[in-house]
């Protein structure tokens, strides 16, 4: 292989692992800007104790996107021709369409009920993707750990305030 080969093999290389990387992150920014104009009904529910404002959720969800995207560079660097590799990426995309769905139904469909059926099954995918990457890559698992532990807690937010404003 010649340098210059060799180079623009590790450029794509490179900009492969980015955009792995960025995905999630672009995924949950599309999400944010669809309901950018309605998170406002956030700020008149009624919460439960131990809600955070409404300016953590995007500095939060932005950390577990970017850690979400190395644990799925980790998992992907196993090879996405085996079989458990594309089992665990397809929980992965699903968890992730599912958090992608979340704040639309939440926010934009002001359906806080339906919206914890739905954070109830992201919670299941994003634990059963959490384990099968732990299987893949150690490091990977517990780079998904973070967004488990959010999904839980939102759970209780999101089952609280459908609670609390029925």
């Amino acid at each position: 292989m010649s340098a210059q080969t060799f180079q623009v093999f590790h450029v794509r290389k490179i900009i492969r692992s980015a955009l792995v990387i960025l995905f999630p992150l672009l995924v949950g920014a599309l999400s944010g800007w669809l309901t950018r104009n309605n998170t406002v009904f956030y700020q008149v529910l009624i919460k439960p104790p131990l809600a955070p404002p409404g300016f953590i959720f995007p500095i939060v969800w932005s950390v577990l996107y970017l850690l979400m995207g190395v644990a799925a560079l980790l998992v992907l660097r196993r090879g996405y021709n085996k079989p458990y590799v594309k089992d665990a990426m397809h929980f992965f995309v699903i968890q992730l369409a599912l958090n992608f769905l979340w704040p639309i139904v939440f926010f934009n469909l002001r359906a806080p009920l339906f919206a914890f059926l739905v954070l109830l099954t992201m919670w299941l995918f994003v634990g059963i993707c959490t384990a099968k990457f732990y299987r893949i890559n150690h490091t990977a698992g517990w780079l998904m750990l973070p967004t488990w532990l959010w999904t839980t807690f939102a759970g209780y937010l999101n089952l609280s305030i459908w609670l609390l404003n029925r």
